[in-house]
This record gives C-alpha cells, sequence and structure tokens, in this order.
C-alpha cells in the first residue's frame, strides 16, 4: 500500500488508515483483532481511534475501542511499526468523560486526564498523533441541521493557546508525538497555525468528513491544507454507508448501523438519494464497486493524506481495501464532478 508523508513530520502513514469507531459495539474483541490483522496484513499502519469511542457513544462503551486495540497490541506487538492516532473529546455535556460529570473542556487538566486514561487503555508510552476530537468554541457539528455556520465569540471559550500550551508539554515529555485536528473550521486551523509561530506545537494534520456527498472541505480548507502542509485525514468516505446505496428510498438492512441506531440524519436530508443513486449508477456503468468508487475518489485527492475506513466485518474490510486497485481517470473524474454540479453537497 502506498504511503504519504504525516503532515512536515517525516512519518510516513499507509494513505488508508483503519477507523476503529465499532470496536467495542458493533464488533467484539475478537472481530476487532480480526480486522487489525487484516490491515496490517494488506500494508495499513496507520489506526485511528478516540477516547470517545466506542460508537454510539454510552458510559458503558467509554473507552472499549481503545482497550480492543490495546489488547491487540499486547498480543501482536510491534508497536514502533504503528503510527497511532487517538482524540480527546471538545466541549460537551455528557457526564461519563469527566469525574464528577464535569463538562467537558479542552483545558490542561482535562487533556492531561484524557490523554492518561487513553495511554492507559492502549497499553502504550506515547501516541503518535494526538487529535482534538472537535473545538471548545461552539460550532456547528457532525451536520446537524444541515448548517456549518459557526457562533459568535463566547467569552467561556478556552484559549487556542492554552490548549496548544499543554499539548506542546505533553509533547515534550514524550507522552504524544505530534498534534492533529479535528472537525476544524479554517478560521480554528488558521489559529493554531498561527499559535504555533509563538513556539507552539504545529498541528500536521486534520481530521474532517470528505466524501462523494459532502466535499464541502474543498472550499477553503482544501487550499489551506496543501499550501501548509497540514493535510486531511478523511472520515466517512462511505457517508456512514450511504454512498453504498444500501439505505436507498428509506431501505434499513438489518445489522446495519442505522438500523441499529438511527444515527444517520447528517445523511437523511432532501437531495440524498438522488445524488447517492447517480453515483451508484455511476459506479455499475463503469463496472466499480460503489464502495470502492466512493473509496477511491477520496484517497486520489491531492489533499487527502490518509482515508480513514470503517467496517463491521472482515469481508466489508476486504471489499473496502479492493479500492487500492481502483483508478480514477480523467474521464471518469469529469462524470463525477458533473454529478457533483448537479447534487452538490447535499449532506454537508
Amino acid at each position: 500500500m502506498k504511503q504519504r508523508e504525516l503532515g512536515r513530520t517525516g512519518i510516513r502513514v499507509s494513505e488508508i488508515c483503519l477507523g476503529t469507531m465499532t470496536f467495542g459495539q458493533q464488533n467484539t474483541e475478537a472481530e476487532g483483532h480480526a480486522q487489525l490483522d487484516m490491515a496490517v496484513a494488506n500494508g495499513i499502519n496507520f489506526i485511528d481511534t478516540a477516547e470517545l469511542y466506542s460508537i454510539p457513544p454510552r458510559a458503558e462503551t467509554y473507552g472499549a475501542t481503545e482497550r480492543i486495540i490495546g489488547s491487540w497490541l499486547n498480543a501482536r506487538g510491534g508497536r514502533e511499526r504503528l503510527v497511532i492516532a487517538s482524540k480527546v473529546v471538545g466541549r460537551g455535556t455528557s457526564p461519563w468523560f469527566r469525574p464528577g460529570g464535569e463538562e467537558t473542556r479542552l483545558t490542561p487538566k482535562q487533556i492531561r486526564y484524557a490523554l492518561d486514561g487513553s495511554l492507559r487503555r492502549l497499553g502504550t508510552d506515547y501516541i503518535d498523533l494526538y487529535q482534538l476530537h472537535w473545538p471548545d468554541r461552539k460550532v456547528g457539528l457532525f451536520g446537524a441541521g444541515g448548517n456549518t455556520f459557526t457562533t459568535v465569540p463566547d467569552a467561556e471559550e478556552v484559549p487556542i493557546a492554552e490548549t496548544l500550551g499543554v499539548l506542546g508539554e505533553l509533547v515534550k515529555e514524550g507522552k504524544i508525538r505530534h498534534v492533529g485536528l479535528s472537525n476544524e473550521t479554517a478560521w480554528g486551523l488558521s489559529q493554531y497555525l498561527a499559535e504555533a509561530r509563538n513556539g507552539a506545537p504545529r498541528v500536521v494534520s486534520i481530521q474532517n468528513a470528505y466524501n462523494l456527498i459532502n466535499r464541502t472541505f474543498e472550499i477553503g480548507l482544501a487550499e489551506m491544507s496543501l499550501r501548509e502542509g497540514v493535510g486531511l485525514l478523511a472520515y466517512s468516505p462511505l457517508a456512514q454507508g450511504y454512498l453504498t446505496g444500501k439505505y436507498l428510498d428509506g431501505a434499513r438492512p438489518a445489522g446495519a448501523r442505522t438500523t441499529l441506531f438511527n444515527r444517520g440524519q447528517r445523511y437523511e436530508k432532501p437531495g440524498v438519494d438522488d445524488a447517492v443513486r447517480a453515483y451508484v449508477q455511476l459506479a455499475h456503468e463503469y463496472g466499480i464497486d460503489p464502495v470502492q468508487l466512493a473509496i477511491a475518489f477520496v484517497t486520489s485527492r491531492p489533499f487527502v493524506t490518509s482515508n480513514i475506513i470503517g467496517a463491521t466485518s472482515t469481508a466489508q474490510l476486504e471489499t473496502i481495501l479492493g479500492a487500492e486497485n481502483v483508478t480514477i481517470t480523467p474521464e471518469l473524474e469529469k462524470r463525477i464532478n458533473a454529478i457533483h454540479q448537479v447534487h452538490s453537497n447535499p449532506a454537508p
């Protein structure tokens, strides 16, 4: 599998990253281990997780995914050959993340608490890429209401300089190697980069949603990503499974994530079915699995460092990995963009 540089770090990561948020809820420990084995056997050296996982977030499964990865690392070894990314939750009110049900914030104290927990569950002394899962600021998150507008400044925001300050300390202590962002805006990325000029650690990546029905990253952030060397770690390349076509016309296959958890609202907006149907038809016209078309498109973008894929079975993972053999030719790119012009970002 091809590899790309993570920011300007000199670290090479596979262009496909294994996302693990299903481990501990949709997937058992044994199933998680099987996926990790298959991923590594196919050249993946990049694993993404978070303290929040598994999904959907619940007190009972908080940290379950990291524990499963940790047990796999303990059994298989080879930690030094892997690049492991995790995340600290941003501003929120879920009571199970912090002692006493404290509101989660990106403060030095909370970041240290979260990181120590992740290190313990993973069974490792360091995390290669530690990401801020979402901002401390009040911003439009996860496609809520289709509105990505950022609200006016809040006096209670934890200053970015304060957050980066403790992350810099953790880098010096050897607990993390590099810092990344997630679900961040162009303004936010610019502020983090500005702080780096004052001696704070320079962010090396940004993990945002990006797929055929949500190409909003291309508006502003893609140019910053390329010019500043802060590559996109693209999550949800299959739009939470909607780009497979399995949810068309309201279908709810047994065992599918949306069927189980009813959390697909981001991809249940007006125009989504029409867009998905057009991409599925295009894939069939070219003799390509719709899954592999969607994955190959994301991986082929010049601003993407790695494409974070997820599966709930090794059979699904095998299909996804087959996208490595799909080329987005100039002709196919033209057809994709023609659909995008008609069905532009129905699921931001």
